[in-house]
C-alpha cells in the first residue's frame, strides 16, 4: 500500500470517492473547479496495482487554547472504496499525515466523527461542545427586543459580525480564529433569498450587541427556525437574542438555539413554559493531540508553578516522553526531564483535559490518567472550560 498526498489532476478521482461513500447524488460530469478545496491538503491510499482505495482531507485552521493560538488541522472527507474496507487505508493515511502535519507545526488535530470508537483507534478523543435548545417560540413571549434589527447581504460590511463573534469566543477553548474575510467567505456569503439562511445583526441605541444567523427550515406542517450562529458581547445582547428570537411565534412552530456548554439556557430562562423546552447534547467533535510538547506550552498554569506529565502516544511517538511544564505567560516552560512523573496520560485523555473537555474528577475516572502526586495544583490546570465549536469542515 502507498501512502501520498495527491496532485491537482487527482482530486477529481478522490472527490468521487468521497461522494459514492457520503451517497451523492450529483453527476460526476458536474464536478467544477470550486469543488475542490486546494488550500487543503489531499491524502490517499493506493493499492499496489495503483488504484485509490481510500483518501482524507486536512484542512489547516488556527484555534484558541487557554488565550493562546495553536494551529488546528481539520480532518474531513474521511471515505473509503467499499472493496477496500477494512484494508487498513485510514490507518495507513493517519500513520503519515500525522507526522507530516507536527512537522508542519499542528498542535491539535480535529474532526467531525461518524463513529467516536472509530477514531479512538487513531488517537481522537470526545468533546462534547455545545447542547442544543428546542422550543415553541411561545416559550420566549416573555421577552422582547426594541433595538434595530438589520438583515445582512453578500457586499454588506462584515466588521460587527466579525468583533462579536472574537469578543464572544474571546476565553472560548478550540474555537476558530476568524476575520473579515473569513467571515464573508464561510458564514456570510450566501444570498438570504435563495438559502433561506439569513443573517441579522442586532443593534441597541446603534451599538451592535449581538448576531443571529439562523436557516429557514420548511417541515409542514410548521416550519423550523434552526439558528446557526448566535453570539453576543453582553448581557444585553444575550437578551436581544431571546426577544428577536420572540417575533416569530406567526413563522414557526419550532426554534433551536444552539449555546456552548457553559450556557445553560435551562439555568437562566425567566419562562411558564421553562420546562417544555428540550436540550440535547452535541458530542459531534474529536480532538487529538499532534503536538504534546506545544500544547502544554499553551495551556494556562499559575506562574512559576511546576508539574511533570507523562504522555503515552501509541500512533504518534514523537509525542511520547515525560515533561516539567513551569508556568509562564504567554507561553510555559516545557522541557524533557528524567524526573518522575506526577501525572500519566494517554494522548486521547491530554487533548481532553488540555482544551476543558472534562474536569479533573473526571479525568481520574479514565483508565489511561494515572496520579502520583501534585494534585492542588493539576487541579487547578485541569479543569473543565467553556469551548467554542460552530466552524464545520
Amino acid at each position: 500500500m502507498l501512502i501520498r498526498k495527491l496532485n491537482d489532476e487527482e482530486l477529481k478521482e478522490a472527490l468521487l470517492i468521497a461522494w459514492t461513500c457520503f451517497h451523492n447524488r450529483k453527476d460526476a460530469s458536474s464536478l467544477q473547479p470550486d469543488d475542490f478545496d486546494r488550500a487543503a491538503e489531499q491524502w490517499a491510499a493506493f493499492s499496489e496495482d495503483g488504484v485509490m482505495m481510500g483518501r482524507m482531507q486536512n484542512n489547516h485552521f488556527r484555534a484558541n487554547i487557554d488565550g493562546n493560538i495553536v494551529e488546528n488541522g481539520g480532518i474531513g472527507g474521511v471515505s473509503t472504496l467499499p472493496e477496500y474496507r477494512e484494508s487498513g487505508a485510514i490507518r495507513e493515511i493517519f500513520r503519515e499525515l500525522l507526522p507530516a502535519a507536527r512537522k508542519s507545526g499542528e498542535v491539535i488535530s480535529t474532526l467531525y466523527p461518524f463513529s467516536q470508537a472509530f477514531y479512538r483507534k487513531f488517537g481522537y478523543e470526545t468533546v462534547v461542545h455545545q447542547n442544543v435548545y428546542e422550543m415553541k417560540p411561545e416559550v420566549l413571549s416573555g421577552y422582547h427586543f426594541s433595538g434595530t434589527a438589520a438583515l445582512y447581504r453578500p457586499g454588506d460590511p462584515v466588521t460587527d459580525f466579525t468583533r462579536i463573534y472574537q469578543a464572544f469566543t474571546g476565553k472560548r477553548n478550540l474555537s476558530f480564529v476568524r476575520d473579515d474575510q473569513y467571515m464573508a467567505k464561510e458564514w456570510l456569503h450566501e444570498d438570504p433569498k435563495k438559502s433561506r439562511c439569513f443573517p441579522y445583526l442586532l443593534s441597541i441605541d446603534e451599538k451592535p450587541v449581538a448576531y443571529v444567523i439562523f436557516t429557514d427550515i420548511y417541515n409542514n406542517p410548521q416550519a423550523i427556525l434552526q439558528v446557526d450562529e448566535a453570539a453576543f458581547i453582553n448581557r444585553e445582547g444575550f437578551m436581544a437574542i431571546l426577544g428577536f428570537l420572540a417575533r416569530f411565534s406567526a413563522d414557526y412552530g419550532t426554534i433551536r438555539l444552539p449555546l456552548p456548554t457553559d450556557i445553560d439556557l435551562l439555568s437562566v430562562i425567566q419562562s411558564p413554559k421553562a420546562n417544555d423546552i428540550q436540550k440535547k447534547p452535541k458530542q459531534d467533535y474529536m480532538i487529538r493531540v499532534v503536538n504534546a510538547e506545544k500544547l502544554l506550552q499553551a495551556i494556562e498554569v499559575p506562574e512559576g508553578k511546576s508539574f511533570v506529565i507523562r504522555v503515552q502516544d501509541e500512533l504518534l511517538k514523537e509525542n511520547c516522553g515525560c515533561f516539567r511544564v513551569t508556568g509562564k505567560r504567554p507561553q510555559n516552560i516545557v522541557e524533557t526531564t528524567a524526573e518522575a512523573p506526577d501525572l500519566c496520560v494517554s494522548e486521547k485523555a491530554l487533548g481532553q483535559m488540555a482544551c476543558g473537555a472534562i474536569g479533573w474528577s473526571e479525568a481520574l475516572l479514565r483508565a489511561d490518567v494515572l496520579l502520583f502526586g501534585n494534585e492542588e495544583l493539576l487541579q487547578k490546570v485541569f479543569h473543565r472550560k467553556a469551548i467554542y465549536i460552530m466552524d464545520h469542515f
